[in-house]
């Protein structure tokens, strides 16, 4: 996985939610394939495994601020 990783989460239709962490490029690429309108399933490569998401289902995708919290 490449050192620039991102935490994304994907909000499904219904009430399920994906977080994850992907590279950059895995990001760009799911992005990518949303604002084309492809139709069909995508593979988002992680840092532990391969996700398989059916873009018809997905709402939105949220990206996470790099900023570094701390809190209780």
């Amino acid at each position: 996985m490449a050192a620039d990783v991102q935490r994304i989460t994907i909000g499904l239709a219904g009430p399920q939610v994906l977080d994850l962490r992907v590279a950059d490029e895995a990001y760009r690429s799911l992005r990518d394939a949303l604002e084309a309108g492809t139709p069909g399933w995508h593979t988002i490569a992680t840092q532990d495994s391969e996700v398989y998401v059916d873009l018809s289902k997905v709402v939105y995708v949220s990206l996470a601020s790099q900023e570094q919290r701390v809190g209780f």
